[in-house]
């Protein structure tokens, strides 16, 4: 089953996916948060492209292990979009995945106007690509 997680800020959500074994993730774009809760044509064509069997939405954690303040708004969007798009959902913890996406671009040499449009799928692929590792762990 091929497994699509969802970076979900204000403003964009970005997107990644697992190929169907589940053993590797794919950044794969970002949208406009606005485009995704409103099950627009760009998010889906995403899903008709992946055929997704689950979502996994970013969960933002605090460094103590508790939901960050976000994390309501999130467990809200993530339940309207999966009810939309009648994909089961589950969240994964998001922490710090951001700050790696940027610290991996920023090695690559990209400023940070040129980062702007590829953060969001790049830690969707990192938090992605954990919570598969765990699983098969």
């Amino acid at each position: 089953m091929r497994i699509m997680a969802l970076d979900i800020g204000e403003k964009r959500v970005g997107v990644a996916v697992s190929d169907p074994d589940e053993r590797v993730a794919s950044p794969v774009c970002v949208l406009a948060a606005d485009e995704v809760r409103a099950n627009a044509k760009s998010f889906q064509r995403v899903l008709e492209d992946w055929e997704p069997g689950l979502l996994l939405c970013g969960l933002p954690m605090t460094l103590a292990g508790e939901e960050g303040p976000q994390a309501q708004r999130i467990r809200a969007f993530a339940q309207e979009v999966s009810q939309t798009c009648e994909i089961p959902y589950e969240f994964a913890d998001e922490r710090l995945s951001s700050a790696e996406a940027k610290r991996s671009l920023r090695e690559k040499g990209l400023t940070e106007k040129a980062m702007r449009g590829k953060v969001d799928m790049i830690a969707a692929s990192l938090f992605l690509q954990a919570w598969l590792d765990a699983r098969r762990a």
